[in-house]
C-alpha cells in the first residue's frame, strides 16, 4: 500500500508549494488525491481548463510527476441528487467532467458520494437523510428515494462511466447524510454496476458505533481507495449527548466526538490491524490522509498521520515506498 494526501487539506496554498513542502516533511507520502468540484474548493485543478487543453494537462501532470508524486484519485464528492435542480446539475456536471478527465489522465479512481435527495416529489429545497423511519413522518422516505432518484441516477451514471473509461472505479465515500453510507446501503447499490466501489474512511464508522474492520471484511472486494482519518471520542460529552449531535461543526471542546489525526483516536496497533485486514481482502492501493482535526494544526497533523500510517503499514508488511 502507499500513503497519499488529499490536498484540500491545504486548499489555500498552490499545489507546487504543497508538494515541495511535503517531499521534505513527510517523505512517506508519494501519492496525491485532488479535488475537482462538488464540495471541494478544487483549488489545485482547473477542471474546465484541464479538460479543454491537452498542453495544460501535460504541464500539470509533469509538475506533479517531476516532484516524485502520482495521482491516486480525483475527488468530486458532492450531492448530485440534491432536490434543488440547479445545485444538482452543478454537482452532476462536475462528476461527469471528472470522469472525462480521469479518462484523459489515465487515473482509474474517482472518489465521490452517492448524494441525498429530498423527502418526496414536491421537495425542492433540502436533502432528507432517511436514516431511520421509526416515526410516521419518516416512514417510506428512504424507499421512495431509492426507487425514484438514487437507483435511476446511478444506473445511468455507472453506464456513462463504463463508456467513458472502462477501467474506472467510482469509489463512494460511505458518509452519513448521503444515501449510501453503510454496509447495507452499499449492498443495495453495488449491483448497479461493477464500476461502483468504496472509498473507505474509517472515521465515519467510529462515531456511528460501527466496526471499521468488519466493514472491510464485508465490502473489501469493492474497496478501491481509502482515507486516513481518525475519530476521537470525548466520553464526558458523549455521556450527555450521545454520538448524534446537531451542533456539528460546533465548539470542539464540547462535542461528543471530533475527527482526529491518525493514531489519536485508535492506536497504531488498531491501524496495523486495519491495514492488514485491507490487504487480506486484496486491497493494495492508497490510504490518503484527509485532514479534519480541530485540535492539531494542519501541517503537524499531516506529518503525524504519515508517520503513524508508515509504522502501521510496515508492521503489517504492506508498506510500499515510492
Amino acid at each position: 500500500m502507499k500513503i497519499g494526501l488529499f490536498t484540500d487539506a491545504l486548499a489555500d496554498r498552490p499545489l507546487p508549494e504543497i508538494l515541495d513542502w511535503l517531499r521534505g516533511a513527510a517523505p512517506q507520502v508519494t501519492r496525491i488525491e485532488i479535488g475537482t468540484g462538488g464540495y471541494s474548493a478544487a483549488s489545485h485543478a482547473d477542471l474546465p481548463l484541464l479538460l479543454a487543453n491537452a498542453d495544460e494537462r501535460r504541464r500539470w501532470s509533469a509538475m506533479i510527476a517531476d516532484r516524485g508524486y502520482s495521482l491516486s484519485a480525483l475527488n468530486v464528492s458532492g450531492n448530485p441528487l440534491h432536490p434543488d435542480a440547479e445545485y444538482a446539475a452543478r454537482h452532476t456536471a462536475a462528476l461527469k467532467d471528472t470522469i472525462r478527465l480521469v479518462a484523459l489522465l489515465g487515473v482509474d479512481r474517482v472518489v465521490a458520494m452517492s448524494g441525498c435527495p429530498g423527502a418526496g416529489p414536491g421537495d425542492r429545497t433540502a436533502p432528507h437523510f432517511g436514516a431511520g423511519g421509526w416515526l410516521p413522518d419518516l416512514e417510506k422516505v428512504s424507499a421512495w428515494q431509492w426507487t425514484e432518484i438514487v437507483l435511476p441516477f446511478w444506473t445511468e451514471m455507472a453506464a456513462f462511466a463504463a463508456r467513458e473509461y472502462p477501467e474506472l472505479l467510482i469509489c463512494f465515500e460511505l458518509h452519513p447524510g448521503t444515501y449510501v453510507y453503510n454496509t447495507a446501503s452499499f449492498g443495495m447499490i453495488r449491483g448497479v454496476g461493477s464500476n461502483l466501489g468504496v472509498n473507505l474512511d474509517p472515521s465515519h464508522f467510529f462515531w456511528q458505533g460501527m466496526d471499521a474492520i468488519e466493514v472491510v471484511k464485508a465490502v473489501g472486494d469493492r474497496i478501491g481507495h481509502s482515507h486516513g482519518k481518525d475519530t476521537l471520542d470525548i466520553p464526558a460529552n458523549k455521556a450527555l449527548n450521545g454520538m448524534l449531535d446537531g451542533r456539528w461543526p460546533g465548539v470542539p471542546a464540547v462535542m461528543p466526538w471530533n475527527f482526529a489525526t491518525v493514531g489519536r483516536g485508535r492506536d497504531v496497533a488498531w491501524w496495523t490491524d486495519f491495514v492488514r485486514t485491507l490487504s487480506a481482502k486484496g486491497f493494495d492501493g492508497t490510504i490518503s490522509i484527509e485532514y479534519e482535526d480541530p485540535f492539531v494544526p494542519v501541517r503537524e497533523s499531516i506529518v503525524e498521520a504519515a508517520r503513524a500510517l508508515e509504522v502501521a503499514m510496515t508492521a503489517a508488511g504492506v508498506f510500499r515506498a515510492g
